[in-house]
């Protein structure tokens, strides 16, 4: 039998592996059959292969973060009228965004790097057009990573000074005392994504069990003490009041935003391809289970809330800091202590999520300058021989979420904002591949590992493509009626100048040196 050997080189270290068919030699790098997977999508192993494929779901189920992901700005539900859009918009953003998730688990299997959406773009694209639609798939990712793993962090900021307003109800805070909490957040994460690696897929194990065990403990406690009275099953599920945000009937599309962010982040992981051994089948496993799993759990932390709401007007003009979960819990409760005590629960599946999310966003931008598509990559696409993490482009991820964190000094809108520019972006980058996979007749996808078929896959792409214009649209509205200075939602300006951005440095310098991911045809049933 023939073999082959060949010298991996990992940051000059030489790593010996042996492409003999039926070899499982496992190394840091993963098994021989991962080093040559991966060469053949044009990259050497650079990281360290210690996640599975639950960890993959569990670092998934952390970055949706479910009582957050929904709890942070479940504001805007309550200004879309209450429980309906709790409920139903659950259910039918459960349904749209799977769609989303299973188009991207396919392209996940055919193209697992950690390049992730503007790999898939340029190996899609026809040559004419492939290293232009790679680049800006590729901008849009990367924002996206950036400003929706700031708005995580935040909403930790927000939501621990409204849990502070539980105990002291005239405690205001300022927006400066906001930014350094927020920047406490940022630093804190940093040290535990740069140093912690080898423990990060056991962070996410732990973060999928805390979370479980919290939203029994507030569906319980929150169904028990009801201390505002409980509705009936009809205004649980149903009640709607077009009154609050000046939408008037649409208002029901403003409430589920909550729902929608909560899920926005799921192809996330796949700049984690590169650290999970078999990703052709283990990462679109995890990226298609997320939603599903996530869903059922979230609705037995939903429905209490809705069971138990307070008035909707006493939510929009009381609630700290915009943060409505945190005032439900202590009118519901009844004393601050227990509201105080489900808070912490959320903040600590914050920081879980800020880890997690952290992670995945750091990823992206090393495997992104690894491309040479930003400036000074070099310095970006190192990875610390130590750590066995990209730590530089980590720092740089910390450092343009604390710069952009500095917008909240001029308008209280801020956070709303962070949210939106990260769900565009990441909608945007996620539908470029796959409106590209359709108009060659997913001819690409259907030869993955992991596919839907034909039939289904069309219909399951058409609707993503659909619900990811929508979003877009969605993400840009303010939340309410009549807009102000102070209130306006300023997610397509900050969009609009990061592209802006983007495209300067590709006309000055990148155009000359971007060139686009290696060319590759991906992994097959038959590779």
């Amino acid at each position: 039998m023939s073999s082959i050997k060949e010298k991996v080189p990992r940051d000059g270290l030489s790593v010996a592996v042996d492409f003999e068919q039926g070899h499982t030699q496992v190394t840091q790098l993963g098994t021989v059959h991962d080093v040559q997977n991966l060469t053949l999508l044009g990259y050497k192993p650079e990281l360290r292969r210690n996640r599975s494929m639950f960890t993959l779901l569990f670092q998934s189920l952390a970055i949706a973060a479910i009582p957050y992901g929904f709890g942070g700005p479940l504001i805007s539900a309550i200004y879309g009228g209450g429980q309906l859009p709790m409920f139903l918009g659950w259910i039918v953003v459960l349904i749209l965004s799977e769609c989303i998730a299973l188009s991207l688990s396919e392209l996940a299997s055919r193209y697992p790097t950690s390049a992730g959406p503007y790999y898939w773009s340029f190996q899609l694209a026809s040559p004419r057009y492939r290293t232009l639609l790679s680049f800006i798939t590729g901008w849009t990712w990367l924002i996206g990573n950036w400003t929706i793993t700031l708005s995580v962090n935040f909403g930790f900021a927000s939501m621990l000074a409204a849990a502070i307003s539980l105990y002291e109800p005239d405690f205001a805070v300022e927006a400066w005392q906001l930014l350094l909490i927020f920047y406490a957040v940022c630093l804190l994460t940093f040290f535990l994504v740069a140093f912690g690696n080898k423990l990060l897929p056991l962070v996410d194990t732990f973060c999928a069990v805390f979370t479980a065990i919290s939203i029994i403990v507030t569906c319980i406690y929150v169904s028990v003490k009801a201390d505002v009275g409980r509705h009936s099953p009809s205004d649980t599920l149903g009640h709607y009041d077009t009154s609050l945000s000046g939408w008037g009937g649409f208002s029901f599309w403003i409430g589920i935003l909550p729902s929608a962010y909560t899920f926005s982040a799921i192809g996330m992981i796949s700049s984690m391809a590169e650290e999970c051994g078999d990703p052709t089948i283990k990462l679109p496993n995890a990226i298609s289970l997320c939603i599903p799993v996530g869903g059922i759990a979230g609705l037995f932390f939903i429905i209490p809330l809705c069971a138990t709401l307070p008035a909707l007007s006493d939510i929009i003009s009381e609630a700290p800091v915009a943060q409505a979960l945190p005032y439900i819990f202590g009118r519901v409760i009844g004393s601050p202590g227990g509201a105080i005590a489900l808070t912490l629960l959320v903040l600590v599946i914050t920081l879980f999520c800020s880890i997690s999310i952290t992670v995945a966003a750091s990823r992206c931008t090393w495997a992104f300058a690894r491309d040479n598509a930003i400036p000074f990559a070099s310095l970006w696409s190192k990875i610390d021989e130590r750590h066995g993490t990209p730590i530089l482009a980590l720092a740089l991820t910390t450092l343009i979420e604390m710069l952009l964190g500095l917008i909240n000094l001029g308008s209280s809108s801020a956070f709303l904002a962070f949210v939106s520019v990260g769900v565009i972006s990441l909608a945007v980058s996620y539908g470029i591949p796959i409106v590209i996979s359709l108009l060659h007749s997913r001819k690409e996808v259907n030869s993955a590992k992991w596919t839907m078929g034909m039939s289904l896959g069309l219909v399951v792409n058409v609707l993503a493509v659909l619900w990811i214009l929508f979003e877009v649209v969605l993400f840009s509205m303010p939340t309410a009626l009549p807009v102000t200075e102070v209130s306006m939602n300023y997610a397509i300006v900050v969009f609009a100048g990061f592209m802006a951005l983007s495209a300067i440095w590709y006309g000055v310098y990148a155009r000359k040196v971007y060139i686009g991911p290696p060319e590759s045809d991906g992994l097959t049933v038959d590779s």
